[in-house]
């Protein structure tokens, strides 16, 4: 069989998990975006995927005839479309998604936008000395944008931080919230009252576009916003307007509606904007999960009992 392992942006991979398991096996692993994926795949029988770092749609699908195996980390792609899958008779296998890496990140991010942290460290390492004034979370309102695992820790953290909690998402339920510590508001009571928004839900129809100019437009002026979860779920093109003309405070982006982030994107210019590369679920717990249970799934579809099953049902 050959084995693609797609986009090991850090060459980490073969760390990672145990390859010689699959020593029968020729394994290539991908460093860099793939240019012209059918082209390079498809002479693959299995392909390993990371996230949604390469798109599945099922026109890609039409242009591999020797795929038979598509094994994503974490339990759902989006970016995968799983009834082409089906259709072709591509068995798609998924890994489990350990610990809270990605809302430890966002309170990383917080952090360092409410005491400017990236600028004075920049500072500091030109020679500078206190050039900027941050604020207190302590007392401080965090509205927390769905409250399911992620969006539950954050409540959590922010009760260690004495902040008042407020959470919103479409089925949020005050049981829920008080579950958590939270008080079940309104989008708009939230986004108006909220000196942190953080974004905690899954990318669907439902929540592509959910932030978008009215709804920055309700934001304190000094409000920051946070998003860790998809980029698609910011409008980015308002984002850079609202952080260009000063109708927020800042933002932290962890997510992009394009990944890599275009050199020249906009936001890369955008005033108090904290910008990091996809690094919620980049820690070395995680991926030892991904990609040894990516050598689990290849192992189990070969002796003929897939497991950790994806279905578009």
């Amino acid at each position: 069989m050959r084995i693609a392992v797609l986009d090991d942006y850090q060459r980490v991979a073969h760390r990672f998990a145990d390859w010689s398991r699959l020593a029968e096996h020729e394994v290539t692993f991908f460093h860099e975006p793939l240019d012209d994926v059918a082209a390079a795949l498809e002479p693959f029988d299995v392909v390993c995927a990371m996230r949604e770092r390469t798109a599945f749609p099922a026109e890609l699908f039409d242009r591999l005839p020797n795929l038979r195996l598509l094994v994503t980390t974490g339990r759902r792609n989006a970016a995968i479309d799983l009834g082409a899958a089906a259709k072709h008779d591509v068995i798609v296998s998924g890994t489990d998604v350990p610990g809270l890496s990605t809302a430890e990140l966002t309170w990383g991010l917080i952090l360092a936008l409410a005491r400017n942290i990236p600028t004075d460290v920049r500072n500091m390492h030109e020679g500078a000395w206190q050039t900027t004034v941050g604020i207190d979370l302590a007392g401080r309102t965090l509205g927390i944008v769905g409250l399911g695992r992620l969006g539950s820790a954050m409540a959590r953290y922010g009760k260690a931080f004495d902040m008042r909690l407020v959470a919103w998402s479409q089925n949020l339920t005050a049981e829920r919230c008080l579950e958590c510590g939270a008080e079940l508001v309104t989008k708009d009571e939230l986004l108006s009252t909220a000196d942190v928004v953080t974004i905690h839900l899954v990318l669907s129809g439902r929540t592509r576009g959910l932030i978008g100019t009215p709804e920055l437009e309700l934001m304190k002026p000094t409000a920051f916003l946070v998003n860790t979860s998809r980029g698609p779920i910011v409008d980015e093109a308002a984002l850079v307007a609202a952080l260009g003309a000063g109708t927020i405070g800042g933002a932290a982006l962890d997510v992009y509606d394009r990944e890599p982030l275009p050199a020249d994107h906009p936001l890369r210019r955008a005033p108090n904007a904290v910008l990091t590369p996809h690094l919620g679920y980049v820690t070395e717990d995680t991926f030892r999960v991904f990609y040894g249970q990516t050598v689990e799934d290849i192992e189990a579809w070969l002796a003929g009992e897939p497991v950790r099953l994806l279905s578009s049902k």
